[in-house]
């Protein structure tokens, strides 16, 4: 595994404008910001993204307690505005694992935060900041689930909430969630990422305080799922994993992940050679990070028209796309983009395990199954799937994906006889192929 540029970079000398040993550093030009005396998102200097910077380094035995602020010692507060969130589940799939012929195949189910997404992690950490900085109103870009966790936090810390969603592509379960949490929604002509746009241009002009993953804070909550996963999977296996396997839109999760790995590589609790492959997934109809990683780009080119059924990674311009490509290629990992068919089949795969996940989430699965049979990955990996919302995010797409209702009598003699009818396989059939039907 390359083990390249796994340290923080740049100076770790303590700069004047930190704040209790916080700080912002350009990740491109190395300039230094003080964290919370004025809101900032990229760089004053050169507009480069801005990465939060500690004085000391975690190691695992500064951990303590639960959830996301088990891990306060790697986060710039105590504690934030909390629901609470974290503390997921890494679920055990023998089938599955047999199936695709990994020796150890674990699904870290983030879809069990308080909203149904990992994007609760970053929240309780971004809203915290923005009670820090005195702002009195929120606002994110999202193809969901980002504006159902800031809809909750928001309105857990009394705070105004808007999110843009682009008209027509976000499913109901997220915008519903959104609603009763008493966000102001505006359904914008565009895709995500020309809500984006709009977002970022009213936070310039001081309307908004912008909770999107271009905001550094957000990943700071986010990169817990790394210190969680190796800490949970040493428990139990007495070593790492090999390899971490997820779906990517924005790409905030990859660069969390990478972030958290290399503070922990920076104090010494982690050896470079443990540091997990970071391998990214992506829709074929929305895969800019995989064009990069394929073409050995050293960023990813805008994809204007994106479509794919798995919403939550229906992005065409990952903004954390420079924080990210590091992380995939500094790591040995890779990158790959699967079919909306094979999504649908993965989302099945975890279904048959008792594991409900959104369509995005199951994207993580068909890739891992795709770069196995492709020789990528080998049968001696153990490998962390991470799964990142609920199946209820998307009802409508559960519903399609899973089995037809039967009807039947209102006669329980005529219940058992249809209970006794010869089951079969319907096939391929579109989405539906893997649907029983019953022959009468």
């Amino acid at each position: 595994m390359a083990t390249l540029d796994l340290q923080l970079g740049g100076s770790q000398t303590v700069p004047e404008d930190a704040d209790d040993g916080v700080w912002l550093t350009c990740i491109e030009c190395g300039e230094t910001f003080a964290p919370f005396d004025d809101v900032r998102y990229t760089c004053d200097d050169c507009d480069g993204l801005l990465e939060v910077r500690y004085a000391d380094s975690p190691t695992f035995d500064d951990f303590e307690g639960r959830g996301v602020w088990r891990y306060n010692a790697a986060l710039p507060f105590e504690e934030g505005v909390t629901l609470p969130e974290g503390d997921t589940p890494l679920h055990r799939v023998p089938d599955l694992e047999e199936d695709i012929g990994v020796r150890n195949l674990r699904i870290k189910h983030e879809g069990m935060n308080p909203t149904g997404s990992f994007k609760d992690r970053g929240m309780t950490v971004g809203v915290r900041v923005a009670q820090a900085v005195g702002v009195d109103r929120l606002a994110c870009a999202s193809t969901g689930n980002t504006s159902a966790a800031l809809s909750a936090y928001g309105a857990r810390a009394n705070l105004e909430t808007l999110v843009l969603l682009p008209s027509g592509k976000v499913a109901a379960g997220k915008v519903a969630q959104a609603s009763l949490h008493g966000a102001r929604i505006l359904e914008v002509d565009g895709n995500f990422d020309a809500c984006l746009d709009i977002v970022q241009d009213l936070a310039s002009r001081g309307e908004a305080y912008l909770l999107n993953s271009l905001n550094p804070f957000r990943l700071e909550g986010q990169k817990t799922i790394g210190f969680e996963i190796l800490e949970r999977f040493y428990e139990d296996e007495g070593r790492f994993p090999d390899r971490i396997v997820l779906p990517v839109g924005n790409a905030g999760n990859t660069a969390a992940l990478y972030k958290a790995f290399r503070e922990l590589v920076q104090s010494g609790a982690l050896a470079p050679g443990d540091v997990p492959k970071l391998t990214g997934v992506q829709a074929e109809g929305a895969a800019p990070m995989v064009e990069a990683i394929e073409n050995d780009l050293e960023d990813t080119k805008r994809w204007d028209d994106v479509e794919t059924r798995a919403t939550a990674i229906r992005i065409g311009n990952p903004v954390n796309a420079p924080k990210a490509l590091p992380g995939i290629r500094n790591t040995g990992g890779t990158a790959v983009a699967v079919s909306d068919e094979r999504i649908t089949e993965a989302q099945r795969d975890l279904a048959e395990q008792g594991i409900g996940v959104e369509p995005a989430s199951a994207a993580s699965v068909a890739g891992l199954r795709k770069l196995r049979l492709s020789g990528e990955i080998d049968p001696g990996e153990d490998v962390v799937c991470l799964t990142t919302g609920h199946l209820l995010k998307d009802p409508e797409a559960a519903a399609e994906a899973g089995a037809d209702p039967e009807p039947v009598p209102n006669d329980t003699d005529k219940v058992l006889k249809h209970l006794q009818g010869k089951r079969v396989s319907l096939g391929g059939d579109g989405l539906l192929g893997k649907v029983l039907g019953y022959v009468r």
